[in-house]
C-alpha cells in the first residue's frame, strides 16, 4: 500500500489533442458526407480521449487515482494526457499566509493573553495531503491554534523579576525564540499532512482586557521605582563628590550635624520632581 507521493511524468497531451481532433473531424465528416452512424462511435472516442487531456499550471498538481488507487502526482507544469478513467485532484502548491483569529489563553503565570500567529505555509507531499487527513486546509488551522495555546502556556508574557519571576525566554521580549519554538511545534503537527512549515511568527500579542490596565499601571510603576533607583544613585555620587571637594579644599569645615544636614538637603534637591527654589541666607552658618 503506498504511503509516500510518487511523482508522475505522463506524455504530452498535444500529440493527443491532434488525434482527437483528428477523430472528431473524420467522424462529424462521416456522418455528414456517408450518412453513417458508426462514425458516431468515432466521436464518441474522441470525446472520451479528451477526458484525459489535463493542464497543469505553475505552483500546481493533480493526483490522479484509478477506481480508488493511487496512481501518482503530477507536478511539472504543461498540456499532459492520461489515462481517462483516472480521477483527476487538483492541490496547489503555492505558498499561503494564514493569520489566526486572536485567541484568549494563559500564559505560564496564569495571566489571560490575547495572541494570534502569522504562519507562511505550503504543500509538500500531496499524498499526505489528500488521504492521511480529512481536509489540509481545515487541519491547518486547527492545529495551528492547538500549537498557539501550547505555547503561550510554556512562557510567561514578561518578566516580574521584582517577584522572583526572572524567565530567561518571554512572549514579548524573546520574538526569535518564540518564533523557533512555533515553528517546530508547527511541523511536529502538520507533518501529518504533508505541510511544509515556511515561517511562523506572534502576529498579536497583548493582556486581555480585564487585566490591560492593572498590567500597565504595573509596567509604569516598575519604570517609575527603576527611574528613581537611578536617580538616587546619583545623587549620592554627587552629594559624596560635593562633601570630598569641600573637605579637600578647605572651603568649609562641617561637623557631623551640619554635614548631615547638607546631606540632606543636597538629597532633597537632587531627586524632587520639582526645581528647587533657592534661601540666601544673609547671615551667618548659624542663623
Amino acid at each position: 500500500m503506498t504511503t509516500n507521493e510518487k511523482t508522475l511524468k505522463p506524455p504530452s497531451g498535444y500529440i493527443m489533442l491532434f488525434v482527437i481532433f483528428f477523430f472528431l473531424i473524420i467522424g462529424v465528416g462521416g456522418i455528414i458526407a456517408l450518412k453513417s452512424g458508426w462514425f458516431i462511435l468515432l466521436i464518441i472516442l474522441s470525446l472520451l480521449l479528451a477526458m484525459g487531456l489535463i493542464l497543469v499550471n505553475p505552483n500546481e498538481s493533480r493526483v490522479l487515482l484509478l477506481f480508488g488507487d493511487y496512481t501518482g502526482t503530477v507536478k511539472s507544469n504543461g498540456l499532459f494526457w492520461v489515462n481517462p478513467f483516472y480521477t483527476k485532484k487538483k492541490i496547489s502548491l503555492r505558498a499561503r499566509n494564514f493569520d489566526s483569529e486572536r485567541l484568549k489563553v494563559n500564559d505560564k503565570l496564569g495571566n489571560p493573553i490575547m495572541i494570534s500567529t502569522i504562519l507562511v505555509w505550503r504543500v509538500e507531499d500531496t499524498y499526505k495531503a489528500s488521504f492521511d487527513v480529512n481536509n489540509f486546509e481545515n487541519f491547518v488551522v486547527v492545529q495551528t491554534d492547538a500549537a498557539v495555546r501550547k505555547l503561550a502556556s510554556l512562557y510567561p508574557y514578561d518578566n516580574f523579576a521584582d517577584e522572583g519571576l526572572d524567565e530567561d525566554i518571554t512572549l514579548r521580549a524573546s520574538v526569535n525564540e518564540v518564533s523557533e519554538a512555533l515553528e517546530k511545534e508547527l511541523e511536529e503537527r502538520l507533518d501529518i499532512a504533508g505541510i511544509e512549515v515556511l515561517e511562523a511568527r506572534i502576529g498579536y500579542l497583548a493582556y486581555a482586557n480585564e487585566i490591560a490596565s492593572a498590567m500597565l499601571k504595573r509596567q509604569q510603576a516598575t519604570a517609575i521605582v527603576a527611574a528613581r533607583h537611578k536617580i538616587v544613585e546619583g545623587a549620592v555620587s554627587m552629594v559624596e563628590m560635593a562633601l570630598d571637594e569641600l573637605s579637600r579644599k578647605n572651603i568649609v569645615h562641617l561637623d557631623d550635624e551640619r554635614r548631615a544636614a547638607m546631606v540632606s538637603n543636597l538629597m532633597v534637591v537632587l531627586c524632587s520632581d520639582k526645581d528647587a527654589s533657592p534661601i540666601v541666607n544673609a547671615g551667618t552658618l548659624n542663623h
